[in-house]
Parts: structure tokens; sequence; C-alpha cells
């Protein structure tokens, strides 16, 4: 009989508690109230069945408690009683798997007349392209990327020469007008999440995955990962501006092309180059530049610090220390901060870049 009450008493509690405290989505910003819909005949349709399953266990426990001179009657098969369970169950999952497959068709097959933009993930950061004037992306690979290319776009190929790149974790995009997003990765699997617009997708390395959706609120909202990506994931943060028509084409004028990235990149190793090599390596996904705390030592005020190792020993942080760090990050561990830096391969002239750029940040 405890269980019974026991397992009454969950039942009545958990109803209670989803009433008195329910949860709330964000506010829908974009046209995929259908994910709601979906996502509120899951929650009744487990609901139901939690209810009945569990007040039949309460029934049974109790109907066929232990009794003095009762008598177990054992019965190895009932044909009616399994149609039952197999026709209850099949509808439950009917009513749970058609509506979501059904909006996930329309969820991957956008409207002819979408405007396109890519997102590009990598530990711990997003970056984002869009089609120049000739409404074209151009060709990529990974084999491509570099301090100067961070997206591994083709330098060969045409199409790409007018392609928008966006290295900052923040895109524009037009109200009311349907995107498609095309997203893969440079590194490990990552997934591209906006709450608001209810909108994600899996980034798996070596494929590119879509999606769309069409804005319908102006507004700032954070794009994350929603995929353990590693130790930086929860940094791992962008931002999704909407505005209106002009704004986003003001915006859009203010855009580097592919090829005026190329011009300055080729020859340099002042701060641009260091900051595009921060960039496509990942290093701003650990390291901040605002002095914010992260999974390493943030780069501003750093160079010239005296910095105290997990031994007890200091070092003070000059060129010789960023270039041994760099080279050999797991020599010495730095107090405060866990030794999970990778060793990133770099030559010469990007490793003088990329001190040469945090030195610039003190």
């Amino acid at each position: 009989m405890v269980i019974a009450v026991v397992l009454l008493l969950l039942v009545v509690g958990s109803i209670w508690f989803h009433l008195v405290t329910p949860w709330w989505l964000t506010p829908l910003a974009s046209d995929w109230h259908q994910m709601d819909q979906t996502l509120h005949i899951t929650v009744v349709v487990t609901t139901v069945f939690f209810v009945v399953i569990n007040l039949f266990i309460v029934f049974t426990v109790w109907r066929f408690r232990h009794r003095d001179g009762s008598k177990a009657d054992y019965q190895p098969a009932n044909a009616r009683l399994e149609r039952w369970l197999v026709g209850i169950t099949t509808v439950g999952i009917v009513a749970l798997l058609a509506p979501g497959l059904a909006v996930y068709a329309n969820y991957v097959s956008p409207p002819g007349d979408a405007m396109q933009i890519e997102v590009v993930a990598r530990q711990w950061q997003w970056h984002f392209r869009l089609p120049g004037a000739d409404g074209k992306f151009g060709g990529s690979d990974v084999r491509f990327v570099s301090g100067a290319n961070p997206l591994g776009l083709d330098p060969a190929d045409a199409s790409g020469q007018d392609d928008l790149v966006v290295t900052a974790n923040e895109i524009h995009l037009p109200l009311g007008k349907p995107v498609k997003v095309l997203a893969r990765s440079h590194d490990v699997l990552h997934d591209f999440f906006v709450p608001e617009f209810r909108a994600r997708m899996n980034i798996v390395p070596g494929q590119v995955s879509w999606f769309w959706f069409t804005p319908t609120k102006a507004g700032r909202y954070e794009a994350m990962c929603a995929q353990l990506c590693g130790v930086g994931h929860p940094r791992m943060q962008g931002y999704v501006v909407v505005e209106d028509e002009a704004a986003f084409a003001k915006w859009r004028m203010t855009q580097t092309t592919f090829a005026q990235t190329q011009a300055p990149a080729a020859g340099g190793s002042g701060g641009g180059a260091g900051r595009a090599l921060a960039q496509a390596k990942g290093c701003l996904g650990c390291h901040s530049l605002d002095g914010a705390a992260g999974v390493g030592p943030s780069w501003k005020g750093l160079f010239g610090k005296t910095e105290t190792m997990v031994d007890g020993s200091t070092a003070k942080v000059d060129d010789e220390y960023l270039r041994a760090f760099i080279r050999d990050p797991k020599a010495r561990a730095v107090k405060g901060f866990a030794p999970v830096m990778p060793v990133i391969e770099l030559s010469a002239d990007e490793l003088d870049a990329l001190v040469a750029f945090i030195k610039s940040q003190s």
C-alpha cells in the first residue's frame, strides 16, 4: 500500500507542479509556431501516458495486494489485452512522431526566394558568409583555411570573390524575409541554435546542414551552440540582429568581400593579420580581448604582466614567454586556468603575427 500511495502522490504532485509553476518558452520571433505546436502535442501525449500508466499501477498494487486466503492466478497470455496495448501504444507513437516529421520536412524545404547565409562553426566561435552581388556562394574546403582565410573559401573560384565574410560573432538579417541557413563545421560537432526563432540544426563535420526561417520581430537575439563541443562550449555565443531592410542594407555595405580580405593579408604580419589568425585558429573562443574571464587568460593587458604558475613560480609575459607558451602550452600551467590549450601548428610568420596582436592588446 505504501508504494501505491507514493505513486499516487507522484502523479498529483507532478501535475500540480506543472500547473502552478509552468515553464515558459522564449517569445516567438519567427514563423515557426509549428515548433511550439509539436512541443505542446508531445507534452499532452506524454502526460496522458504518464498519468494513465501510473494510475494503472496504483490500482493494480491496491487491487491485487496480498491478503490471507487469496491466491494468484497465473495467466500465460492474454491476446485481447495485448491487442489493446499494441493499438494504444501505436496511436501514441504516431501522435508523437507524425506532426514532428511533417514540420521537419517543411523546416528543411526553404522557399525559392529565400535569402542565403552561411554559418561556419569552429571551437569556439561563429563565422558567417553572405553571397555577393552575383547571389551565389563560391566554393570552400578546409584545406584552404588559414589566418587570412578563416572560412576556407576557394581562392580560384570567381563566384566567391564577392562573397561577404563576417568574422565577428554577429550577423544581421532583414525583417520579414525568409532566410536559408547553410551550416558547416571546421572541427567537431556543433549546433547553431537561436531559441526565439525555434531554429536549430546539428552541424556535422564534413557535411553541410541547412534549415530556414523567417524572422518576424526586430531585435538582437543570442545564438548559442547546443552541442557540447569542448571546454569553451559555454562561451560559444553569437548574435543575430533582425532589422528593417534599410538598416540591413546599410550594414551590408560595411562588410568586407573575400577578395578584399586577401589583399592586405598576403604580406602583413601586423595587428590585422594577427587578429585574423586568432579568429581562424579559434583563440578568441578562450581568450577575451576585453578583460572578461574565459577558459584562458584575457589578452587585454596580458603582455608585460607577471603570471603565477601552478607550481608557485612566476614569469613575466614577454615575447619569449608568449612564443614558448604557444609552441608548447602544456609545458607550464598558469594558476587559475585548466591546462587545456591544444598545440596549434603555426609557421614562423604566423607566430610573429599572433604575438604582435597579443602585444597590441596591451
